[in-house]
């Protein structure tokens, strides 16, 4: 329990309730633990996304607690409400679709509200796609970054890679299967021998589970498919430039004068640094010449 040093105020003579951070199955309700289903059915109050999902969910757990939603567009008034809720006594439980509320998912804004208020917040922990791609991909033991949606744009999700790559990472994170094709494009073209997994419907009659280069997969899935997916990027084993050289490489592209973002863009294109490499050199050297 995350218990603040401080206590909310629940009336006289009543004890102040508490929140309970719930992971529902991400796909077979099979997988929803004896802990998670009593938390469920001992609770006054289900916060939850949609309704219809969670209502499923509840039967399951036979539980006949009351439900308030509280999704990604009105999270910031349910907050308050839940907390005046827990502070004059009622436990509730927080879900969300499927996993752990507040990971690429609404509930953060809740917890944050409730432990402010110096009142009482759970968790019980279970299934989770981020883990559950990550432990299929049979990556080596190596550090690995969790970036929840990647980026929209492939501008911003080659900015994103450059600071992963340059920390040595792997990578998880969930994409929309419509715009898979393009990541795994994107992917082929930086590297195309790059190790990466697709896990697609984890846990659910369709489960697939592909794992192939970077030119392998985006070929596989350059129709996009159904369901939702969870992608792990091996760790880079490309040899970046070191600094030294991306300076060089960016002394002689401004000297024909590119500005530094093209310089940067043209040195990454060529395969000659890193882009951020290249631009944070660019803008040195520029402020070298203004003094």
């Amino acid at each position: 329990m995350v218990a603040p040093p401080h206590a909310g105020a629940a009336g006289p003579g009543r004890a102040p309730g508490r929140l309970i951070v719930v992971a529902t199955p991400i796909g077979n309700l099979d997988d929803l633990s004896p802990r998670a289903a009593a938390a469920l059915a001992g609770a006054d109050l289900v916060a939850c996304e949609d309704t219809r999902r969670t209502a499923t969910l509840l039967r399951r757990a036979e539980s006949t607690a009351d439900m308030l939603p509280a999704h990604a567009h009105n999270e910031a008034a349910r907050a308050e409400d839940i907390r005046r809720r827990i502070a004059g006594g009622s436990v509730v439980a927080l879900v969300s679709d499927a996993g752990m509320p507040a990971i690429s998912d609404p509930g953060a804004r809740v917890v944050d509200a409730v432990l402010d208020a110096g009142l009482p917040v759970e968790v019980v922990p279970g299934p989770s796609a981020l883990t559950a791609a990550f432990a299929v991909a049979g990556e080596p033991d190596t550090p690995v970054a969790f970036v929840g949606f990647f980026p929209r744009r492939s501008k911003d999700r080659a900015e994103l890679l450059d600071r992963i790559d340059a920390a040595r990472l792997a990578v998880v994170g969930f994409e929309s299967p419509r715009r898979l094709p393009s990541l795994l494009a994107d992917l082929a073209e930086r590297d195309a021998s790059r190790r990466v997994t697709v896990a697609r419907e984890l846990t659910k009659r369709h489960e697939e589970i592909a794992r192939g280069s970077a030119a392998d997969l985006a070929q596989r899935f350059a129709t996009a498919p159904k369901g939702e997916v969870t992608v792990v990027i091996g760790a880079s084993q490309r040899e970046e430039a070191h600094d030294a050289d991306a300076r060089a490489v960016v002394d002689v592209l401004l000297g024909a004068g590119l500005g530094p973002r093209a310089a940067a863009d043209v040195a990454a294109e060529l395969g000659l640094a890193r882009r951020n490499a290249a631009y944070e050199a660019a803008l040195e050297r520029n402020r070298r010449k203004s003094r």
